[in-house]
């Protein structure tokens, strides 16, 4: 039997080049949790977080079937912009038939939110994507980091502390439970939260 937690994602990757499907659920269910947290941060700025997660394991899927073995920036770099790819197209074509700008998105990957890289989405899409126009998929960068600035203001220290927690993934409870508040007063600071990013969005 294969023991697929010990093997690099390459090698799984190959064997379900192989056609072996057990390979392929381990990998989807492996990066679910990349999923989940790239659609949290859009269901803060009004989209729909099942929906979402929905695209978001239909991108997963699409890198798995499109990367290519031995890719410079790795498989995790490469699963991350397809998800956010298949993500921020859903969402522009919903935005669209709506009649609505595409201007609600805004990078979250500061240090102070995220730390595992310091790019923003623009950079790590268009980093692997050249045919990719970003005006397309994300604010320019300027209009993103005006955003990402007015955010920093206007979130008090107990906003953005359930704020990283949410993204890291963390459920309401467990929110709760780390720091010392009710499971209402975590629900109550979300939605004000997602009242200062739609505010935020209409200025821009």
């Amino acid at each position: 039997m294969r023991k697929y937690q010990e093997a690099e994602d390459d090698k799984i990757i190959e064997w379900v080049t192989d056609g072996d499907s057990d390979a392929l659920d381990y990998l989807m269910r492996k990066y679910t949790d990349m999923v989940k947290r790239e659609a949290r941060k859009l269901y803060l700025i009004g989209a729909d977080e099942e929906d979402l997660i929905q695209e978001g394991m239909l991108g997963l899927f699409k890198a798995i079937r499109d990367y290519r073995i031995g890719r410079e920036s790795g498989f995790s770099s490469f699963a991350r912009m397809c998800i956010l790819r298949q993500m921020y197209t859903a969402v522009a074509a919903s935005n669209r038939q709506k009649h609505q700008p595409l201007n609600s998105y805004v990078s979250f990957d500061e240090p102070a939110f995220n730390g595992e890289t310091k790019k923003t989405i623009e950079e790590l899409i268009t980093a692997d994507e050249k045919n990719t126009n970003p005006e397309q998929i994300v604010l320019d960068k300027e209009q993103a980091d005006m955003i990402e600035s007015v955010i920093v203001e206007r979130l008090s220290s107990y906003e953005k502390k359930v704020l990283k927690l949410y993204l890291e993934g963390q459920s309401y409870d467990s929110i709760a439970e780390e720091l010392h508040k009710s499971r209402k007063g975590v629900d109550n600071a979300i939605q004000r939260i997602r009242r200062k990013f739609s505010s935020i969005n209409r200025m821009v």
